[in-house]
C-alpha cells in the first residue's frame, strides 16, 4: 500500500467536506470528486494493525460482502497516513441510499411499512454466515432501487456456514444495545424479532 505524504492529506481535508468526526481527527470526507475518504485510526493492537491494516480489513469485507450479493460501497484506492502509527485510509464510492435511522426518525410510516423487509435481510444476512457487530440502523441503507446494502462494515466476520441460534440471537442483541444506547424507545422490537423469526 502506498503512503499518502503530508501535503496530500492536507489538500484532501482542506477541498473536502466532513461527515464524521471524534476528538482525534476527520473520519470520513467528501471530497470535490464525488469519492470520500475515510480514516482509520486504530487504539489498540497497532503492532498487529500494522501488518494487517484497517483500510485492508474494510476493503477485503467489502469484497466478501460483494461475493455475497450484498451492496456496499466500492473501494477505490487503500494506503497509508502514519504507518507507525497504523493510521490507513481508503477512498471510495459512496453507496446511495437512505440510512434506515433516518427513516425511522422523519418517515415512520414508510419505516414500518419496510419492516417486514429488513426483517428479511437481517436474516438474509445471518444465513450467509455474516456476523456483523456494528449492526444497527445507520449501518444499513435503504437503496434507490429498493432492497439494503450495508456501510461501515470494519467489524464484520463472513463463516463458512449460516450463524447458529447463539450468535445470531447475539448479533441481534448487538442491534437492541444500540437502540438502547441511542434512546430510541418505540422502536418495534418485538415485531421485528417475530418478522426476523418467521422470515424464509
Amino acid at each position: 500500500m502506498r503512503i499518502v505524504a503530508a501535503q496530500e492529506l492536507e489538500n484532501w481535508l482542506a477541498s473536502g467536506k466532513v461527515l464524521e468526526q471524534d476528538g482525534r481527527g476527520p473520519k470520513v470526507v467528501a471530497l470535490p470528486d464525488g469519492q470520500l475518504l475515510k480514516l482509520f485510526r486504530p487504539r489498540r493492537r497497532l503492532w498487529l494493525v500494522r501488518l494487517h491494516s484497517q483500510a485492508q480489513r474494510f476493503t477485503e469485507n467489502a469484497s466478501k460482502l460483494h461475493a455475497l450479493g450484498i451492496k456496499t460501497p466500492r473501494v477505490n484506492e487503500q494506503g497509508w497516513i502514519d504507518h507507525s502509527a497504523a493510521v490507513s485510509f481508503c477512498l471510495y464510492q459512496p453507496l446511495p441510499g437512505q440510512s434506515i435511522d433516518k427513516l425511522f426518525l422523519h418517515e415512520r410510516q414508510r419505516f414500518m411499512a419496510l419492516l417486514p423487509e429488513l426483517a428479511h435481510f437481517i436474516r438474509e444476512l445471518h444465513m450467509k454466515g455474516i456476523y456483523f457487530r456494528s449492526l444497527h440502523l445507520g449501518n444499513i441503507l435503504l437503496l434507490p432501487e429498493g432492497g439494503f446494502g450495508l456501510i461501515d462494515f470494519l467489524d464484520l466476520r463472513v463463516k463458512r456456514r449460516p450463524l447458529g441460534p447463539i450468535l445470531a440471537k447475539r448479533n441481534l442483541e448487538h442491534l437492541h444495545s444500540y437502540l438502547k444506547r441511542s434512546r430510541i424507545d418505540d422502536f418495534p422490537w418485538k415485531k421485528l424479532l417475530s418478522l426476523y423469526q418467521s422470515a424464509n
